[in-house]
């Protein structure tokens, strides 16, 4: 009771002042508000924008965690200190080394990228007046797990307030913003700092060099030894658990097809995107096999590796499982009928395969086709409620005569 009296004493001492905003942000996330709606609305749910942006840290926390295990990991199998492993419960992966290894790069970032948006958040409401938004909860955490693990935090810190200002704030801020703010940010770094967003080389800790070990240690990736046309490395087990090489959350399809089930399950994420954005990557998947085996494109084609790779692999490889389960449903800045979404959910998938197969100086499409998208998502929809009216004034016409 003392601590409750103290904050109410501070609300009212900060009411009415620029420094409201703030200081109900953090008295809103440790107690729910005592400003409630009392009539006039459609829809009365226990639930709130904080709650369902936890919910989906929930499905997050997962791909983290593995994240920071699989940094390690990856740096110790480049190294040649572990073999690789041979099962889900491999203690050569589950190994508090590689959690430690992988956390000191990890959790920077996501203290980077929560410093400065959330920062840049505050600077907005007490200049505005409003209350302090929590879209950027999520995005926050986004963030950190589709970058390369070896990213700068400077870059990082200036792609973030690029993202916040002008990919949310200047649009109204959440649920205005017309792309979704992480992929906002990834694409800031892809345009700015290629080199190091190419998704290429395996990130090794610091300590090899330190040791006397040469100056620099790094392999392929998956996408990007397959976009040169070389073999694959890693079995079916290696890519669906994940212990292969890839930004921090979107290697494990296993973590995020249970983070997708959870997402379902509170119905927070759309299972129509989905599962047609899966739908569509197959296809075209499919599309590019049939080419490669009628003859059409050959094996000295800089194009064969991604093209010849069986059509269902994409699903397990890069970011498309990640970006189509955590971003894709944004429920901001995608379709909202439900035919709109198959329509939108089909042609991110469909896209992004065809953008992985031709650019393999990036071979990555989910977050290209994911913006487009972003940006057709309100037309999807308008065809689509426009297509409904005619349909029913088809059947008055028909009643009436």
């Amino acid at each position: 009771m003392g601590l409750k009296q103290n904050l109410h004493n501070l609300k009212e001492k900060y009411k009415g002042t620029k420094m409201a905003p703030l200081f109900n942000g953090f008295h809103t996330f440790l107690y729910l508000p005592n400003e409630t709606t009392h009539g006039g609305t459609h829809i009365k749910a226990a639930d709130d924008l904080k709650r369902t942006m936890n919910t989906v840290i929930m499905a997050l926390i997962p791909c983290l965690i593995f994240g920071m295990f699989n940094a390690g990991y990856q740096h110790h199998v480049v190294t040649g200190e572990v073999e690789r492993v041979t099962g889900f419960f491999s203690g050569n992966f589950w190994n508090l080394s590689n959690l430690w290894i992988g956390a000191i790069k990890v959790l920077p970032l996501v203290i980077v990228s929560y410093v400065v948006g959330l920062a840049i958040e505050f600077v907005f409401c007490i200049i505005k007046g409003h209350e302090i938004e929590e879209g950027y909860l999520v995005t926050g955490m986004l963030v950190p797990l589709i970058v390369p693990v070896d990213l700068p935090l400077w870059m990082l810190a200036v792609a973030v307030a690029f993202g916040v200002v002008i990919g949310k704030e200047v649009f109204g801020g959440t649920g205005m913003n017309i792309l979704n703010p992480a992929l906002t940010i990834r694409a800031f770094l892809f345009f700015a700092y290629p080199t190091w967003m190419s998704g290429d080389k395996v990130w090794v800790h610091d300590a090899v060099a330190k040791s006397g070990g040469a100056d620099a240690i790094s392999g392929e990736t998956v996408l990007g030894s397959l976009a040169q046309s070389q073999p694959l490395d890693y079995s079916v087990a290696d890519m669906f658990f994940g212990f292969i090489p890839g930004s921090v959350g979107e290697t494990s399809t296993f973590l995020i097809l249970l983070g997708a089930l959870f997402l379902i399950f509170t119905k927070i994420g759309s299972w129509r995107i989905m599962l047609s954005s899966v739908i569509g990557a197959l296809v075209m998947g499919f599309i590019f096999n049939f080419v490669v085996s009628s003859g059409i494109i050959g094996e000295t084609s800089k194009f064969y590796g991604l093209m010849n790779l069986d059509f269902w692999k994409h699903l397990l490889i890069g970011g498309f499982a990640f970006g189509v389960v955590y971003m894709a449903t944004d429920p901001v800045t995608a379709s909202q009928t439900n035919k709109g979404k198959w329509i939108y959910g089909f042609l991110i998938g469909f896209i992004s395969i065809m953008i992985r197969v031709f650019n393999p100086a990036y071979p990555e499409g989910v977050m290209l086709a994911i913006l487009l998208m972003n940006v057709f998502a309100p037309t999807i929809d308008h065809y689509v409620v426009q297509g409904n009216v005619k349909r029913r004034l088809k059947r008055t016409k028909v009643k009436t005569a």
